[in-house]
């Protein structure tokens, strides 16, 4: 799973070595820095692994750390409320998946059907 948030990325993933845990990954020690505020969690350092930071926490504590991320929401643009917490380069590589994303919208998106809903 793949989770943004306007402290940075993180993956979680379940390793079959330690299923009990989830892995919680990311490229930048920075965005796992608000979850190990939150859970007490150690950041270890894995610099020949895909992702070179991580962190080992239960499920559940990963879920309430995910719901307290949604609670915090009081922004109006993503990208710009990042450009502030986290910088302009980081910012700019959320465009890139922004971008990235935008191949995957399917044909029916901008078709203009009954069911629109109003741009909030």
């Amino acid at each position: 799973m793949w989770i943004f948030t306007e402290t940075g990325f993180v993956s979680a993933v379940r390793k079959e070595d330690n299923p009990s845990l989830l892995t919680v990954r990311a490229r930048d020690r920075a965005s796992l820095e608000s979850l190990r505020e939150a859970t007490n969690a150690e950041i270890a350092q894995s610099p020949d692994a895909d992702y070179p930071y991580r962190a080992f926490v239960e499920a559940e504590v990963f879920a309430k750390w995910a719901f307290d991320q949604v609670l915090r929401v009081d922004y109006s643009n993503f990208k710009n409320r990042v450009a502030k917490t986290r910088g302009y380069d980081f910012a700019s590589s959320l465009g890139g998946v922004w971008l990235a994303m935008l191949a995957v919208e399917d044909q029916q998106a901008r078709q203009n059907e009954a069911t629109v809903v109003p741009n909030v």
